[in-house]
């Protein structure tokens, strides 16, 4: 049996819009991906799963939502989208489903969970590295530092090197309550977040969908997710 993944779309142009690479590592991995419209019922949604995946976009959650000032710096929102991925993984989490946050998906993971952002990297973190590349997404852009025994330490046991793409300019400051850092960039930067808690609850500030050629451990997240959801 392949269990249902839902995966969050982008809203462009009066359409909902998914990458095909969210839904082919889902389904490369076992499970059936289920893109999830914002006028559904979510516990109607909640109901079908197994798993969630909370993609990433180019837009920023709204500071209000974790008791900040906005800054100058702090990109656009998208209001309906965060809202309903608000709703999707508040519930996902309550039920104990396997869950996978992916870049801005990781960020919605700690605020969701009374945790604080980064409005910006670049005027917020000194000496920050680069986290914008400006080389082909589908590679590695700068090495991580893994936490031993986490989720992604074992998805690494695949084979590294641990390096992995880099598109963002917000990142998590104060982690949500029951999660612990499991990554890090070597500016001090978080990359992943991790419930140890829960069967698999996982945030990743990167794109693993977008690596399994150049980097195929990153396949190994997405069958970790696959997998719980099979459990359940």
């Amino acid at each position: 049996m392949r269990p249902v993944i839902l995966v969050t779309p982008d809203f462009e142009d009066e359409r909902w819009v998914l990458k095909r690479p969210y839904a082919d590592a889902v389904a490369s991995t076992g499970g059936l991906p289920l893109l999830t419209p914002y006028c559904a019922d979510v516990e109607a949604l909640l109901d079908l799963a197994g798993g969630v995946v909370v993609t990433g976009g180019a837009f920023d959650i709204p500071p209000e939502s974790y008791g900040e000032t906005r800054r100058e710096a702090c990109g656009p929102e998208k209001g309906e989208r965060t809202r309903f991925e608000w709703a999707l993984l508040r519930g996902a989490l309550d039920r104990g489903l396997p869950v996978l946050g992916i870049c801005g998906g990781m960020q919605l993971l700690n605020v969701v969970r009374g945790g604080t952002l980064i409005q910006d990297i670049a005027t917020e973190v000194p000496g920050a590295g680069p986290h914008e590349q400006k080389t082909p997404r589908d590679r590695p852009a700068h090495p991580i530092r893994v936490e031993p025994g986490s989720h992604l330490a074992r998805a690494l046991a695949a084979g590294g090197p641990a390096a992995v793409n880099t598109t963002h300019h917000q990142a998590v400051k104060a982690l949500g309550a029951g999660l612990v850092a499991t990554a890090a960039a070597e500016d001090g930067v978080v990359e992943a977040i991790e419930d140890p808690a829960a069967p698999f609850c996982v945030g990743v500030q990167w794109h693993p969908e977008l690596l399994f050629a150049s980097a195929p451990w990153n396949r190994a997240l997405f069958s970790a997710l696959v997998e719980a959801a099979r459990s359940r």
